[in-house]
């Protein structure tokens, strides 16, 4: 806050933001008559959209009254704006001005009373913000004077002699110095201590409690070689206090981090040993894509050459002298910065070889830091000081507690990655004295830089595709497809230390229709030349600090405004590579990761000539998006060191991290999941496999790719045995512990092995009498023939040994069970050419009188279809016992009790899907760590278990039994809601911004939360019929029961089940699709009709209306109409809000609806201007608003 003072001495107090779109209206309202002589004509949206920084001054009551827009080239079309610096070097004298520490001021609007002091305050907040920069230039007409309120801010620079610049624009500087000046730093003094209590206190009361009163007093006083302190002032006012120390403890963070791309923070010598093997093979069931793998070879070896001559590097103004250091340049795997901690388990298992340092230590490290928040940009100027104190040390190092938020100082630190089962329970940044240096320079590519950048890339696995690309950009300026390439490379004193190649992203239709990039850009405002996309990118760690700076002048010199990066997934094991993916890259943690937009399943034969373009409706490769933008450069992320592990990779857990990935203002760096099998997603699309298990509809092929969690997330292979509350860490398969501080359970329920009840079935026992015993869990070793499915890698692993062991065998298999698996695996046995003859169907007792399917007519079909196969179907049986022959590791018979007499079944495969549960090493980890069990995991509505440090979600909980809601759990619910849900409970936790999720009513806190998301179910049952149903969460009902009731609403059923076409709509009391069956011999699109649940049947083209007329015959075909098309399309819930807004907002007049056009022109112009905006996935609308208009109807 800081009070500023108008002509007439009113006074405002105000503070500042940055600018936003919607404030576009706010500027032109304070345009002067001197605005247009100054900045030309301005369309603020365009220069809005397309800024490097924007600010904002806004008053007490939030009244915005100043605005500034700043460019990293000249206003005004004076030069080309990538040759801006060599123009001012040739046409003005002592230029100073670099692209790193100058802005360009394109705009500056204030409310004309207050615009002295607006302008004061907005160019001191420009240089808080942005602490490189050190002028900000503003071009003005030669012959014009600046506007009143700027004129005390500039001044003028001198023209070279000779240059005729001056006789048409004049150049005004505005220097740091008189505003945010950097700060002076010396020793500390003891006489320094009451300066520096208020501001130790304020940041640090739990120092002040633990060590005393005088603790700050005894650092100062006890300096000597290995110990410095030292301060900063301003003014000759103390503001800031740093604690140095030289003895590190090298080896107790070599146990925690990976520390081989810095020599072990060691001095070279003679002795080390270094030897790393040449390649690194991947492990086969190594979870991370080899996309993550790629990448952490790309950013570990980047070379950390010394940046200086064999003497020494001095910059140019003589402020640091960088001592020489040879750093080594090993082939090594380190994980990226941007990326969480660690590789995977069986990957630090398998890489047991630790380099040997017999050097000195290279590094000091910072014990105590602080600094008055108003000075907190400016924390840098210390390095420049403490460097000079420790002259034999290249490395300053940091360790911070994980939950501290990242502050201004080590957010220009590397950030090193720490071990999966790292206990030091801190975060290690260091700072490299090379990046001190401001020479940091960007610029095209000349065929001088080839054997640079050869030496920068020669340990990276992409090096031959990196320097293809830069021949091809150097030869041609073009690929061989005709697409044009550009090429550039960063360097510091004349060496090459980082290499960019970009091409112009040619598909940008594809991605504004399959993307939400509008979240990000506004697209009306880029031509298709502004956008590029990032093909390599590489740059030497130790100025990873100005990437940003790399990527912003990559925009400038390109002409570009926007880049995306595509990650492709990897399917293939043993590749390194998927023949589309491009080198991963360093600058990943600068960009924001962008959500992928559902897709309408279009029926292409009904459409014509009314189909959307090849452009929108093509089928490629999926991959996750990436992009960074002009007005993204300067927004900083909030990095969160909290280790976040999530247990289980359920579609709840899934869930979650997508949530947190895709929160754009947010980096959490210490995201790790455990599952048993990694993350899901690696198999091949439309794998065989994928059929045994029936389908959620959470996520797909195409979402896992879309998603690239593998990019974000840590993975430790192994399943949890144990969790040890107190230190906080999870035990992975009774041997590797995971530290945590926010743990996450997902892992549902999964199918256990069921132990036979033990009865003889010579005996001839019935069903009354192992009832009892039934069902247990089976505590001996698992025959190998025995298969319990819970994910993608069990099908697969059952489906080859299917085909290795039984398909060209003899013998039965035994499905057991009586959920709706139990089909689609009978149904992926026959596709596998299983004869029907040699599977049998075994279905336990219900448990309730509700079955799988709920629906007789389906049933009928399906069990007609299991006869017709020649499946066996045997009901109402309980395993009793099984017998082994000759191999005690295979079942060879089983025998069952039924109600009557028993019976016995030869056995070769056994598939048991009878006894879902938690498993049993979950439910031990969970009962020996003293969590409430009661049946499930026992949470509140905040998805809080009784340790406030562990969250569950899922089918695993249950919610306490003081909600008296007992046969409500997450079960009932969407699981990738729950996800949702689980994420958004705990971003308040991490975020510091303002949270969008409303709070519960009052007196609603005994009540649990009923979430809206629909339930799904998908898959092939036998004879291939597709089977869907969506429905409400709700406690399961037979059919027949919910159909008598009163006010059940309208059932609307077409076609017949056995005929393969039928359809089922049910539309409740309240006129909303309640629930949908499908079940066809033809596939259908699932994504579309799951769009239909919570409709109201008028927006359905009066669905019910129709139905009753007998206008319907075929919901398939008339769900497969264009004007549905709108319905399915991801943005179609924006227009209902807005027509929802207008409705609530005021009464539409009748006189307004004519026969003509039943629709109210205040309805029908969101509806017209929806169309149009999404003209290119909805072509098969009229475009325009004809006379007549209705969109209800069907042409």
């Amino acid at each position: 806050m800081t009070a500023i003072t108008s002509l007439r001495g009113h006074t405002e107090v105000v503070h500042s933001r940055r600018t936003e779109a919607h404030d576009a209206s706010a500027f032109v309202g304070l345009f002067t008559h001197f605005t247009e002589d100054i900045f030309g004509r301005i369309d603020v949206a365009y220069l809005l959209e397309k800024s490097t920084f924007a600010l904002t001054l806004c008053n007490e009551k939030n009244e915005a009254i100043a605005h500034a827009i700043f460019l990293d080239y000249p206003n005004w079309n004076i030069t080309d704006q990538s040759d801006w610096e060599s123009f001012l070097n040739k046409n003005y004298v002592n230029n100073k001005c670099t692209p790193l520490n100058t802005l360009f001021m394109h705009l500056f609007v204030a409310k004309e009373e207050y615009a002295a002091g607006c302008s004061q305050e907005i160019i001191r907040r420009t240089f808080i913000a942005i602490p490189e920069l050190q002028f900000i230039l503003l071009f003005i007409p030669a012959d014009e004077n600046l506007e009143p309120g700027l004129d005390g801010v500039f001044e003028k620079m001198m023209t070279a002699p000779g240059s005729t610049v001056g006789k048409t624009f004049t150049l005004l500087v505005c220097p740091r110095h008189p505003y945010h000046p950097q700060l002076h730093v010396r020793k500390a003094r003891l006489e320094d201590y009451d300066d520096l209590m208020p501001i130790w206190t304020r940041q640090s009361e739990i120092l002040k409690e633990t060590h005393g009163e005088y603790f700050l007093a005894d650092i100062i006083a006890c300096q000597d070689e290995e110990n410095q302190a030292v301060v900063c002032e301003d003014g000759g006012a103390v503001v800031g206090f740093m604690s140095l120390c030289s003895q590190v403890d090298i080896s107790l963070l070599r146990e925690s981090f990976d520390l081989r791309l810095f020599h072990g923070l060691c001095k070279p010598h003679p002795e080390d040993v270094l030897e790393v093997p040449k390649e690194r093979s991947i492990p086969e069931d190594e979870d991370k894509s080899d996309q993550r793998s790629q990448e952490a070879e790309t950013i570990s070896s980047q070379n950390l050459e010394d940046i200086n001559d064999e003497d020494a590097a001095v910059q140019k103004d003589g402020a640091i002298t960088i001592s020489h250091t040879k750093l080594p340049l090993d082939d090594v795997i380190h994980t990226d910065f941007h990326a969480s901690a660690t590789s995977l388990l069986e990957v630090e298992e398998k890489d047991t070889f630790h380099p040997i340092y017999k050097g000195a230590s290279n590094a000091f490290c910072i014990r105590l830091f602080c600094i008055d928040e108003k000075y907190e940009t400016r924390s840098l100027d210390f390095l420049h000081y403490v460097f000079k104190l420790f002259p034999d040390k290249d490395f300053c190092i940091i360790l911070v507690p994980h939950c501290v938020p990242e502050f201004y100082l080590i957010q220009s630190f590397f950030r090193v990655a720490p071990s999966c089962t790292s206990q030091l329970g801190r975060e290690l940044y260091m700072f490299h004295c090379a990046g001190l240096l401001k020479s940091f320079n960007v610029r095209r590519a000349t065929t001088n830089d080839i054997l640079g950048v050869k030496t920068l890339i020669k340990t990276l696995t992409l090096n031959e595709s990196i320097l293809n690309d830069l021949n091809t950009f150097i030869l041609a300026r073009r690929d061989p497809d005709g697409t044009p390439v550009q090429a550039f490379v960063a360097e510091v004193l004349d060496q090459i230390v980082g290499i960019s190649v970009i091409r112009d992203e040619m598909d940008i239709m594809y991605i504004q229709t399959h993307y939400n990039i509008e979240d990000f850009i506004h697209f009306n405002d880029y031509q298709q030349e502004e956008h590029g996309e990032l093909y390599h990118f590489v740059l030497n760690p130790i100025f990873r600090h100005y990437t940003k700076h790399f990527l912003k002048e990559i925009l400038r010199l390109a002409h570009k405004s926007s880049l995306f990066y595509p990650i492709y997934p990897q399917y293939a094991e043993g590749k390194f590579q998927n023949p589309f993916a491009h080198s991963l890259t360093s600058a990943l943690h600068y960009m924001v990761p962008v959500r992928p937009r559902r897709q309408i399943v279009y029926p292409l034969e009904e459409l014509g000539i009314n189909a959307p373009s090849e452009q929108v409706s093509k089928d490629q490769p999926r991959y996750s998006l990436n992009h960074i933008n002009r007005k993204l450069i300067m927004e900083s992320k909030v990095s969160v060191n909290s280790r976040i592990v999530v247990v289980g990779a359920s579609d709840v857990g899934i869930s979650f991290l997508e949530t947190l990935v895709f929160c754009p203002h947010l980096k959490f760096n210490n995201l790790t999941l455990i599952s048993t099998h990694g993350l899901p997603g690696k198999d091949l699309p439309g794998s065989k496999h994928r059929r045994f298990l029936i389908n959620s509809h959470c996520f797909n092929d195409e979402d896992y790719a879309q998603m690239s969690l593998c990019s974000w997330v840590n993975v430790v292979v192994g399943k949890m045995t144990g969790i040890n509350r107190s230190a906080k860490y999870v035990v992975v398969s009774k041997e590797r512990r995971v530290p945590y501080d926010y743990l996450v359970l997902c892992t549902g329920l999964s199918y256990q092995v069921l132990s036979p009840t033990g009865s003889h079935t010579s005996e001839l026992t019935t069903n009354r009498d192992d009832i009892s015993k039934w069902p247990q869990r089976y505590t001996g070793k698992t025959p190998s023939n025995h298969f319990t499915l819970n994910d993608d890698q069990d099908c697969l692993k059952a489906m080859e040994w299917l085909k290795e062991n039984f398909i060209n065998s003899e013998g039965n298999v035994i499905v057991y069970g009586n959920t709706i698996d139990i089909y689609t695996t009978i149904e992926t046995f026959l596709s596998l050419g299983i004869d029907g003859s040699r599977i049998h169907l075994v279905q336990p007792p219900l448990s309730s009188n509700v079955t799988c399917l709920n629906n007789t007519e389906i049933e009928s079909a399906v069990q007609e279809a299991l006869s017709e196969a020649g499946v066996a179907v045997y009901c109402d049986s309980i395993l009793a016992e099984w017998s082994k022959g000759d191999d005690p590791d295979l079942i060879t018979c089983a025998a069952f009790s039924t109600n009557t007499k028993p019976f016995q079944l030869q056995c070769s495969a056994f598939f048991s899907f009878a006894y879902k549960r938690v498993d049993y090493e979950t439910f031990k980890a969970i009962n020996d760590a003293c969590l409430v069990f009661d049946g499930k995991l026992v949470i509140d509505t905040e998805f809080r278990t009784n340790d406030v440090s562990i969250r569950a979600a899922g089918p695993l909980t249950k919610y306490s039994r003081r909600y008296y809601a007992d046969e409500w759990t997450h079960s009932n619910f969407n699981s990738k809601e729950i996800g949702f849900e689980l994420a958004a409970s705990m971003l308040s936790l991490f975020d510091p911004t303002p949270q969008l999720f409303s709070e519960p009513p009052e007196g609603m806190d005994g009540l649990i939360p009923m979430y809206k998301g629909c339930k799904i179910q998908g898959g092939v049952l036998p004879r291939g019929y597709n089977y869907l149903h969506i429905s409400k969460p709700e406690v399961p009902i037979r059919l027949d029961l919910v159909l008598a009731l009163s006010d059940h609403g309208t059932e609307i059923v077409t076609g017949k089940a056995r005929d393969g076409n039928y359809f089922r709509m049910h539309i409740n009391k309240y006129s909303m699709v309640d629930s949908i069956t499908c079940f066809s011999k033809e596939p259908f699109p699932a994504s579309n009709y799951i769009c239909l649940y919570g409709q109201h049947e008028r927006l359905l083209n009066d669905l019910s209306y129709r139905w009753n007329e007998g206008q319907i015959a075929d919901l398939y075909s008339y769900f497969r109409a264009p004007c549905c098309m709108a319905i399915y399309h991801d943005r179609f819930i924006d227009l209902q809000k807005e027509l929802r807004q207008i409705l609530l907002s005021e009464q539409v007049p009748p006189e307004q609806q004519t026969e003509d056009s039943p629709v109210s022109p205040l309805l029908a112009g969101p509806a017209v201007r929806y169309l149009l905006r999404h003209g290119a996935q909805l072509p098969m609308y009229a475009r325009g608003r004809p006379a007549g208009f209705n969109f209800y109807t069907w042409k």
